[in-house]
């Protein structure tokens, strides 16, 4: 018998918790985030009653709706105060140290029968499964980023992921007003496996000098008809990320092809992250991005 899913903890407030604090609480889900710091979690709660005021503006949401989302968000200040939760999702950095010793502090103050869930972009979850004391009860849940615009989750099962924590993770993204994707447990998935080596590909082309940032955006802009060029697209989703993303999939399937883009990793130490540093590979501190090569 699955468990049915009324209230979820997050731990990580940043732009992917917020997130889905936000629809689960959209969504008559009650929620109590977690973050280090009480300043993230205000940060977050701010950034989430933003987005719903948009969201009431454009008629997605009413004032009454609004309100009564906002009231179903709790602040957590530690893992104990998570333990009424009938489900964790962790949704930390995309670093797999950090994320195991997350679950290893979670499994110590949540009751046994609390699922627990990451929504990582590209760890194997049957390795962070194996972290935890209740590894049938583990499964990924992996959000795309904006979490409120975006319609896809994917639903990865670890090795020992039971039907039962499947069937409830499937209930409750349905709930959500999602659509769901499976995928087997295998580095970066569906989504991030075909994405970020489009992105790393897009940076080679830049890097060889074959194009410029701009014609290469415009180019997948206007020929393959992409919402966003890939190297906006790399700005908007940190480089960092795409970096972690690339390195998981170089080291998980062992293929030259994964190569992380040499101007990739420069980028990334020089700290230009993307839009949420100001500089990546457009420079975001004036009216408009400007092509920062």
């Amino acid at each position: 018998m699955s468990v049915s899913i009324n209230t979820i903890g997050i731990v990580g407030a940043g732009q992917m918790g917020n997130g889905i604090a936000h629809v689960c609480a959209a969504a008559g889900i009650n929620v109590m985030l977690n973050d280090m710091s009480e300043d993230r979690i205000n940060s977050a709660l701010a950034t989430i009653n933003g987005n719903m005021a948009r969201q009431v503006a454009k008629g997605a949401m009413t004032e009454e709706q609004r309100h009564d989302a906002l009231g179903r968000i709790t602040a957590a200040k530690s893992f104990d105060d998570l333990s009424p939760c009938d489900l964790v999702i962790e949704a930390a950095t995309e670093n797999e140290e950090v994320k195991r010793n997350i679950f290893v502090a979670l499994c110590r103050a949540l009751p046994p029968a609390t699922l627990l869930s990451t929504n990582t972009s590209s760890i194997s979850i049957t390795r962070l499964a194996a972290a935890t004391n209740r590894p049938e009860k583990f499964i990924g849940i992996h959000f795309m980023n904006p979490v409120p615009v975006m319609q896809l989750v994917e639903l990865i099962r670890g090795i020992a992921t039971e039907d039962a924590t499947f069937e409830a993770a499937r209930n409750f993204i349905t709930r959500l007003g999602k659509t769901f994707t499976v995928s087997e447990d295998f580095p970066a998935f569906i989504v991030n496996r075909i994405l970020l080596p489009m992105i790393n590909e897009a940076v080679y082309t830049l890097y060889e000098g074959v194009g410029s940032v701009e014609s290469i955006d415009t180019a997948m802009r206007l020929g393959a008809n992409h919402p966003m060029g890939p190297l906006q697209l790399a700005d908007f989703i940190g480089l960092d990320t795409c970096l972690s993303v690339m390195q998981v999939l170089h080291d998980g399937l062992a293929d030259s092809k994964y190569r992380p883009c040499p101007l990739l990793v420069k980028y990334v130490e020089a700290g230009w992250l993307g839009r949420k540093t100001k500089r990546g590979f457009y420079d975001y501190r004036g009216e408009k991005p400007v092509p920062t090569r």
